[in-house]
């Protein structure tokens, strides 16, 4: 009876003070939520097998670089393209006064068809004086003689055909076109200079073939021996060398989205830096690296870890103590674990080290979550 008395009281002073009604177990309910430890979401860690890579600083490198050399002398008439100009494989680029060249290709000419003449009347005089000797109507010397001219005008024509290739070939020179797909510098001589003269060559331009690309770098003592080590000390060969995948990546690139193969190896280590160089070779269509950039290769260090642990990136946090991720145990307490990274894969990371297979890691509202906290751990699906 006074149970019910107090209960219809408070419902009555509520009401006097402009408050709803309020039940008991409701309000009882609301108290116990917000003393209820937050909820975090967890994910427990991918496995998977991985090759063990090596990330290293390098540069890029045109795969051929060529100065282009006036081989003839004479004026320069004409350029055929404009400084930085994409060209193809032979592409006209310069052309140099033809005239003289021309001339000389007609001269030599002109000389082959008087030695071919020469040729055809030494082969007839050679006929005529055969059948008069056997009638006794010429000698031996007359006949040995026009052997003689038709042996020398073989010969003859002989020069006379290396005279025309000669020629056919300074002719072509006045012609310089692209040797292979690739980009132009710019012009260094301009139309009217006298070019290919005695002495030094002039060098007209610079072509550089940017696609594909090489990636060079260069490994440590140590880096190359490990290599070795997991390789069982075999060397590779050089068809195997070339199936080896290089990846690489320039500054602000998210991950490695350069990809190839590696192309060369130098065969010893030099004594002077104390490194090995290796070279890989990447497509590059749209140009985007260029000679001498700084460039992030990848390569594979010859070992594969069958049951790597990989969290989110997102996860990972840094202090002075250096890289450690946030784990919940089995009382629900967050933790602090210091880990060793591996390699980054997409969006998720190798830890090598410092953390099980049945860690919960916390991969969300970092922010509000600190060690020593007791949380709802609330699993999702990772990545």
């Amino acid at each position: 009876m006074r149970t019910f008395f107090a209960r219809t009281l408070f419902v009555a002073v509520a009401s006097l003070a402009g408050a709803p009604p309020v039940s008991v177990p409701a309000q009882a309910q609301a108290v116990a939520q917000s003393q209820a430890p937050p909820g975090v979401p967890v994910v427990l860690p991918k496995q998977q097998t991985v090759s063990d890579t090596l990330t290293i600083t390098g540069n890029a490198a045109a795969v051929a670089q060529v100065n282009l050399i006036a081989r003839v002398n004479g004026f320069l008439e004409q350029i055929h393209f404009q400084d930085g100009a994409i060209v193809r494989k032979g592409d006209l680029l310069f052309t140099i006064q033809q005239d003289q060249y021309k001339a000389q290709l007609q001269q030599a000419q002109a000389q082959l068809q008087l030695q071919q003449a020469s040729l055809k009347h030494a082969k007839t005089e050679v006929m005529r004086y055969a059948a008069l000797l056997k009638k006794d109507a010429a000698t031996q010397v007359d006949v040995d003689h026009w052997n003689f001219e038709m042996a020398a005008a073989q010969a003859n024509i002989l020069a006379a055909q290396a005279q025309v290739d000669i020629a056919q070939l300074n002719l072509s020179y006045t012609e310089v076109r692209a040797p292979f797909d690739g980009q132009m510098g710019r012009h260094l001589v301009d139309v009217g200079n006298v070019v290919g003269g005695t002495g030094q060559p002039t060098t007209l331009a610079q072509i550089s073939q940017l696609d594909p690309i090489y990636v060079v770098a260069n490994l440590s003592t140590q880096q190359a021996i490990q290599i070795r080590d997991n390789l069982r000390q075999r060397r590779l060969t050089l068809e195997e060398l070339h199936r080896v995948p290089v990846d690489a990546a320039l500054q602000g690139d998210t991950g490695f989205p350069y990809h190839g193969t590696l192309q060369y190896v130098s065969p010893d280590i030099d004594p002077q830096t104390g490194t090995l160089m290796v070279r890989g070779i990447l497509a590059n269509p749209n140009r985007t690296m260029l000679p001498g950039l700084f460039v992030n290769i990848r390569l594979p260090m010859g070992k594969t870890i069958s049951s790597a642990l990989l969290v989110p990136d997102r996860a990972l946090q840094e202090d002075q103590g250096g890289r450690y991720l946030l784990v919940v145990d089995q009382n629900n307490v967050v933790q602090q674990r210091y880990v060793q990274l591996g390699q980054l894969i997409g969006s998720e990371r190798v830890i090598t080290g410092g953390l099980a297979a049945t860690d919960k890691v916390v991969t969300g509202d970092l922010w509000r979550v600190s060690p020593g906290m007791t949380v709802t751990p609330q699993m999702s699906g990772g990545g």
